[in-house]
């Protein structure tokens, strides 16, 4: 019994000193990066750069993803305190001084075929609040609505509103395009 204790022992030693000597050489099958992650690696700007000051509104922000996709993303406009006739945003997510705001986008795909989605857009504040569009729609929310998902061809765009319920007496610095194809999200400042 004691042999065998010994033989575990020295088994587990041996795990563990090679589990600790990984980092520091050759890549393991688990910590290899994918050729996705590697380009999206290479094409992210240096830490010591200066990021990309936010966009204005209307200006269109032209990417390719990983797949060999290309878009030109635009955010066309921000309204706050849309939609006052139907079910508040207080009632419909139990929050106190929240309305109803929408953001305009505009996607466009010029190469290749591909799905797109409101659920990569994001309001960004000053505090470092991020609020995600809403996963509701009511009958008065501006029109036309940017659609939950939608597949575009080469030439094709979608362009709609998104609507957000957010802090009634705050106004976002920033809208986000927080796209996973992306080294870093995508910015448009919101205007005072």
């Amino acid at each position: 019994m004691n042999a065998r204790r010994a033989a575990t022992a020295a088994l587990l030693a041996a795990v563990i000193t090679t589990a600790g000597c990984t980092a520091d050489s050759e890549p393991t099958a688990s910590n290899k990066s994918t050729p996705a992650a590697t380009k999206a690696a290479s094409s992210a700007k240096p830490s010591e750069s200066t990021p990309e000051p936010p966009r204005a509104l209307g200006e269109t922000f032209t990417w390719t993803s990983d797949e060999g996709y290309t878009f030109g993303t635009t955010v066309m406009g921000y309204e706050q305190d849309v939609a006052k006739n139907s079910v508040s945003a207080d009632e419909e997510f139990d929050t106190d001084g929240y309305v109803w705001a929408a953001v305009e986008l505009k996607v466009c795909l010029k190469k290749g075929k591909a799905g797109v989605t409101r659920y990569p857009w994001a309001l960004a504040y000053a505090d470092g609040t991020r609020i995600e569009p809403s996963t509701v729609t009511y009958g008065d929310f501006p029109k036309p609505e940017y659609p939950y998902e939608a597949q575009l061809k080469a030439g094709d765009c979608v362009r709609g509103k998104t609507v957000f319920a957010v802090p009634g007496n705050q106004r976002p610095e920033r809208i986000l395009y927080t796209s996973e194809s992306l080294p870093e999200d995508a910015e448009w400042a919101v205007p005072k």
